[in-house]
């Protein structure tokens, strides 16, 4: 399985097709700027490297790849001071941070990135997912609804909306939005194993 199917089908990473799009893309970097004296995500600005927003994220997206994500974050925030109101590196911190577990923060760069890109179907997945997470299932619906008015042919949408369903054990419902997704894609084993899951449990 490659990275980028990883991303799509891990437990809250669904919507990581807009956060990582371009990680095929990559090229390798023989200059690294030296990061191992860095503590914390957050650097001062006059500590601040000489890179571009640009190359600081095409680097993020090196260490993303690799793993290394305590990086990716660092990289991403600095290119984000020096280049504010980029929705697609904001929604990149709001994931590698929800990744992380702090899934306040996460909530507080989505909706930045939303407010940039409101019809961004992936922004709300992902604050979606992000509520799921904390229990607040009501918002997590409405952000699911809104990114069904936007774009209703994406199976992993109405993926995402059987998980939250199956959380809320509303399990009849669950079982409408997984059949959905495998319609618009008969591929997503995923999707064929939580609806045999649900049928374990009736």
């Amino acid at each position: 399985m490659t990275l980028f199917q990883i991303l799509m089908l891990g437990a809250s990473a669904f919507f990581a097709f807009k956060i990582y799009e371009h990680i095929q893309t990559l090229r390798d970097d023989d200059q690294t700027h030296d990061d191992n004296k860095r503590n914390t995500s957050m650097r001062s600005a006059n500590s601040f490297s000489i890179f571009s927003p640009q190359d600081l994220e095409e680097k993020a997206d090196a260490a993303f790849e690799q793993k290394d994500f305590q990086k990716a974050l660092a990289l991403l925030q600095e290119a984000d001071e020096k280049e504010a109101n980029n929705s697609d590196r904001i929604f990149k911190i709001g994931y590698i941070l929800q990744e992380a577990g702090d899934i306040t923060s996460a909530l507080e760069y989505y909706k930045r990135a939303l407010a940039l890109d409101g019809n961004n179907e992936y922004i709300h997945n992902a604050i979606a997912s992000a509520y799921r997470h904390t229990k607040e299932y009501a918002s997590a619906r409405l952000h699911l609804n809104n990114s069904l008015e936007i774009n209703d042919k994406n199976p992993l949408t109405y993926f995402n909306y059987g998980n939250l369903l199956v959380d809320m054990e509303h399990f009849d419902e669950a079982k409408k939005m997984y059949l959905h997704a495998l319609q618009l894609n008969p591929e997503l084993s995923e999707a064929k194993e939580e609806l045999q899951n649900i049928e374990k449990k009736q």
